[in-house]
């Protein structure tokens, strides 16, 4: 493994354990530990902004070395939309994995020296359908969404990072993106579209969390997949516009120089 491979691996592992201890140690202080009260609008605002500023920030500060996925559905949208090779995207998943499982247990490791806290009852930000449900959801419509949620999320992260984008702009879109989608998502699924989100706090708390992971996990790849379709179809000819683009800028320079 190159050293700039390392380096990617590396902060997509530090990336999505800072987004699990800071976003789902948010959802789990709004809904575990009841801090917003009687107010279910002010925890899933608060949850939401915790997810959308978080990445905001990550984007800026990893996206440099390895494009900040974070995510297992953005690197498999990169993956078959071209953007990095299989062997890259394997790496991806085993660190955001990884990321997410440490997140998690740190997060879980904080909170238990607190005497208020308790797994069962207290749980960590895991997502659910049927009765985990704020609106006690059933699977096939969980799935459903959190299919479609991914596409959208997904969808938008390879249009703002293409080549044709303002790259300057693309944090803020992203962030702001997975705020909405958060905003639309916590009352029905407890939103995922995030495959390692979703195993870490399910792995620590176990039980109908961890029966139910299964969903948060294919799901979001399913939708990482019908975006990356998407995009094909509709940007498909962008890279060979750009190519030809380039290869014209290049003649008229050598034009200009002979």
């Amino acid at each position: 493994m190159s050293g700039a491979m390392i380096r990617k691996v590396i902060v997509e592992f530090l990336g999505t354990a800072i987004l699990v201890y800071l976003a789902v140690g948010v959802a789990t202080l709004m809904f575990g530990f009841k801090f917003a009260g009687g107010s279910v609008a002010a925890g899933v605002v608060a949850t939401a902004l915790a997810f959308g500023l978080t990445l905001l920030a990550l984007v800026y500060m990893i996206g440099p070395v390895s494009g900040c996925h974070v995510n297992p559905a953005v690197t498999i949208g990169a993956l078959l939309t071209g953007r990095i090779a299989l062997a890259e995207a394997a790496g991806y998943w085993i660190a955001q994995f990884a990321g997410g499982i440490v997140g998690a247990l740190a997060l879980w490791g904080t909170f238990t020296t607190s005497p208020l806290y308790s797994r069962r009852l207290t749980g960590l930000g895991t997502d659910g359908y049927g009765t985990k449900s704020m609106i006690h959801i059933g699977v096939g419509g969980a799935f459903i969404f959190e299919t479609v949620l991914t596409a959208i999320f997904v969808f938008i992260i390879l249009r703002v990072t293409s080549a044709t984008a303002n790259a300057a702009t693309a944090a803020i879109a992203i962030g702001l993106t997975l705020t909405v989608v958060h905003l639309v998502g916590i009352p029905i699924t407890g939103t995922s579209v995030n495959p390692a989100r979703s195993l870490g706090p399910a792995l620590v708390v176990g039980g109908t969390a961890l029966s139910q992971v299964w969903l948060f996990i294919v799901a979001p790849l399913v939708g990482g997949v019908l975006a990356a379709g998407l995009h094909r179809l509709l940007y498909g000819g962008e890279g060979a516009v750009l190519a030809a683009e380039g290869q014209q800028a290049r003649e008229r320079g050598t034009a200009a120089a002979s």
